[in-house]
């Protein structure tokens, strides 16, 4: 099971192993057109992969690390000089937040250490008009929830994360590297039924949604509205009428909500529930009474 180095919101990768057994085998082209950190692909065997994602800076933090999979060396040397300049904690090269602060501040000490240096590396990166990826990796990497937040001035303006570069983070990036190398990737920025609708099918074609969920409180989905997810079943209606196998992930119902419009569509197709314990990004503390389930055609 492999974790995407983006750790996104959203990101299914404590749900891969599950999802996994349930994807169709011998597919030729996985499409997932709500992309987000990518665990879920991570995961699949396919011969291509198309790859979709409205956010067009998750998209541009996907081609640079495919660039640098065949440079790594030069990828780390810069992320670390990186850190190195703007004082970064590291754990994974021992660089580590001193133990008066961690006495101090027993739960928060990696946000009081890293606060000022963060904080000049967002200045940096959005005075230099975000265009210095490596810059963007760390701020994804060391800010609140690895969440990827711009105002309408397009700053960034995520505050920092009470986290930093650890073993985890090499490893997923070199897992990353090994995996996506020499596989047939393209990847698109752009709304998800114009992605679709530029495609073709044949009988292996597997498409995986996994879409902002209507009924959770999260950055992520902020911009969701049941339009949007009445124009999502549709298009899946449309693609089932033409063969095409597809699956989806998504709430039935988290705190005391349920989402009508997908339990009732879901009747027409094969349901797996999910064992998810989904918590909630506004209050990762709890484990919501929540509902999950993997919906397909198969």
């Amino acid at each position: 099971m492999t974790r995407s180095p983006l750790f996104y919101v959203g990101d299914k990768y404590k749900l891969v192993p599950q999802l996994i057994k349930i994807f169709p085998d011998n597919i030729s082209n996985y499409i997932e057109p709500f992309y987000g950190g990518g665990s879920s692909q991570l995961s699949v065997s396919a011969e291509r992969f198309y790859l979709n994602d409205i956010n067009e800076y998750v998209i541009k933090l996907h081609l640079f690390l495919l660039e640098y999979s065949t440079k790594r060396e030069v990828f780390f040397s810069r992320v670390f000089d990186l850190i190195d300049y703007y004082k970064l904690s590291c754990s994974f090269k021992n660089k580590i937040v001193p133990t008066e602060l961690k006495k101090k501040y027993p739960k928060t000490y990696y946000s009081k250490f890293n606060k000022e240096g963060y904080e000049k590396l967002k200045t940096d990166y959005n005075f230099e008009k975000c265009s210095d990826m490596f810059k963007l990796y760390l701020l994804l990497i060391y800010g609140f929830n690895h969440m990827l937040r711009f105002n309408s001035n397009n700053e960034f303006n995520l505050p920092v994360g009470n986290v930093d570069f650890n073993k985890n983070v090499f490893k997923a990036l070199n897992d990353y590297f090994d995996l996506q190398v020499n596989r047939s990737i393209k990847l698109c920025n752009c709304d998800f039924e114009s992605f679709i609708n530029g495609l073709k099918f044949d009988e292996n074609t597997f498409v995986y949604f996994d879409p902002p969920y209507l009924i959770s409180m999260s950055e992520y989905n902020k911009n969701w509205t049941e339009e949007e997810e009445r124009r999502l079943y549709a298009l899946i209606d449309k693609l089932n009428d033409k063969g095409v196998k597809f699956g989806i992930t998504n709430l039935v119902q988290h705190k005391g909500k349920i989402n009508n419009i997908f339990k009732k569509w879901s009747e027409k197709y094969n349901v797996f529930d999910i064992a998810s314990n989904y918590i909630s990004f506004n209050d990762n503390t709890i484990k919501q009474n929540s509902k999950e389930i993997y919906v397909c055609n198969y």
